[in-house]
């Protein structure tokens, strides 16, 4: 037995005093919700000086810091600097802007911190499982399809293609794996198809040339004639074709592929019809515009964003997969430390499968809490009336481009994406490249706006994806006109 003078007192990671943590709390409740109200008031993106990185460098913390100091640090040196994607004029990428009440929801969920992994009869689990059927319900999806929460698309991408090939593979993928095939499987995509369906290929073990990224044509969706032929071709020399991989909403452009059409391919060479829906899957919210997404419903899984284009703070994705016994298949794992039969009380009870039977992931975090909250609180009609408003705001940037002589319009403005240049006349297109480049530094360095950039048919284009329930049409006015005054200085320069 320890002698008594050996004990040492025992020690917890609570607050020594609550109502100082409490009156802290408060303040930073105060802070961030002013720095939500005025963010327009700030230039959507500065550089973080030197001073910044280098406080950064900072050793080990082996000693305790008063809370307060902590805090402190952090607005001075966090708070400042930020990527910018809550401010009405950043469109860079496709990063959502986030809510004041997801921000409420995330704290929420982490003070209650449940695992949403597993187990039972616990509330987070009912809150999951319902925001799933809502989800069934916007894609189109059959009630007794399966789906699971993710970190984002490129998780649900995976889990997706995942079950697509071990559903389509000729030997038992989980028992003997891909070294146990004579056939080399083959999936197909655009070439407009985001990277991760690429790094999926690869994660999977098909290897990225098993991934046959197939011609866009002038709308930049799927030709479907070259993808037919690609099948016909890969069964002539041997392998198996198992999957087509169709985009609601191409990264690049916005472009939607004709769902309908890869729909029916699929069918007619029984081969697995997978989606990414990254944030094009949200056009299905508003009746003018679900037509453009017509087909979604016929996917056999669909990947999808919900920190996009229903701007929700990050992180949340999810994936549909219509047949739930194949979903099971491929993941359900049940050692007998993660016991849970049918029936039966107790958080290992239950007859239903846990969220970790349709995924990889065993530990996972309640942000089943911020879709929750968000869509009863503001309504899935005035989603639907924000994406149409994104829409018709980027339909109206593709205006002005079209109407000033100065500026480019680089593709259709299918969707939410615009792409655009500074076209000034007797430049050839590799100084036109260079130039576009530099003005897209310059709107972000002088806080005018946060584009980003990236390639059209080999020329660079200034990019616009507009997934921002802040930004008014005198946003876009001003990105028009600072693009050209800038570009004018540096042409004249």
């Amino acid at each position: 037995m320890a002698r008594e003078d050996d004990i040492r007192p025992e020690e917890t990671l609570d607050p020594e005093d609550w109502e100082s943590m409490r009156a802290l709390g408060r303040r930073m409740l105060d802070d961030m919700l002013d720095y939500a109200r005025t963010v327009r008031e700030r230039p959507p993106w500065r550089h973080a000086p030197d001073e910044v990185e280098a406080r950064f460098q900072a050793p080990l913390p082996l000693d305790p810091s008063p809370v307060e100091e902590v805090y402190e640090e952090f607005r001075t040196f966090v708070l400042p600097y930020p990527v910018g994607n809550i401010h009405p004029r950043f469109w860079g990428w496709v990063h959502g802007t986030g809510t004041v009440l997801g921000a409420f929801a995330e704290f929420l969920a982490a003070s209650m911190n449940p695992n949403t992994g597993g187990r039972d009869f616990h509330s987070a689990i009912y809150v999951e499982r319902q925001v799933i059927d809502w989800l069934k319900e916007i894609a189109g999806f059959p009630r007794n399809a399966s789906g699971l929460l993710t970190t984002g698309c490129s998780a649900a991408n995976l889990i997706g293609l995942a079950v697509a090939r071990n559903a389509k593979a000729d030997r038992d993928m989980r028992k003997e794996g891909l070294q146990a095939c004579r056939r080399r499987m083959t999936l197909y995509a655009s070439e407009e198809i985001h990277s991760s369906v690429q790094k999926s290929a690869e994660l999977l073990g098909l290897g990225s040339d098993a991934l046959r990224l197939l011609p866009a044509g002038a709308d930049f969706r799927i030709d479907c004639g070259a993808l037919e032929e690609a099948i016909r071709r890969d069964r002539r020399y041997g392998h198996l074709p198992f999957c087509i991989v169709g985009a609601a909403g191409t990264t690049n452009t916005g472009a939607i592929d004709d769902l309908d059409a890869l729909a029916e391919i699929s069918r007619e060479e029984n081969l697995w019809f997978h989606v990414d829906g990254a944030f094009g899957m949200w056009a299905a919210l508003d009746s003018d515009l679900k037509n453009l997404v017509r087909g979604i419903e016929k996917a056999d899984s669909l990947a999808f964003d919900l920190h996009k284009w229903m701007y929700m703070p990050y992180d949340i994705g999810g994936v549909l997969v219509r047949d739930e016994e194949e979903h099971l298949r491929t993941f359900a794992l049940r050692p007998p430390y993660l016991a849970h039969g049918e029936g039966g009380r107790g958080l290992a009870g239950g007859g239903l499968p846990w969220f970790t039977d349709y995924g990889f992931e065993l530990s996972r975090s309640f942000r089943a809490l911020k879709a929750w909250m968000s869509m009863k609180h503001h309504g899935v009609r005035k989603y639907a009336r924000l994406v149409r408003q994104n829409v018709e705001q980027a339909r109206y940037l593709a205006r002005l481009v079209e109407t000033a002589p100065e500026l480019e319009l680089l593709g259709p403005a299918a969707l939410n994406v615009v792409c655009f240049r500074f076209a000034p006349p007797g430049t050839g297109e590799a100084a036109r490249d260079l130039l576009n480049e530099r003005i897209v530094v310059e709107l972000q360095e002088r806080g005018v706006a946060v584009p980003s950039g990236t390639r059209i048919r080999g020329r660079y284009a200034i990019r616009v994806a507009n997934t921002n329930h802040r930004s008014r049409r005198e946003d876009f006015d001003l990105l028009v006109r600072e693009t050209i005054r800038i570009g004018e200085e540096l042409a004249g320069g």
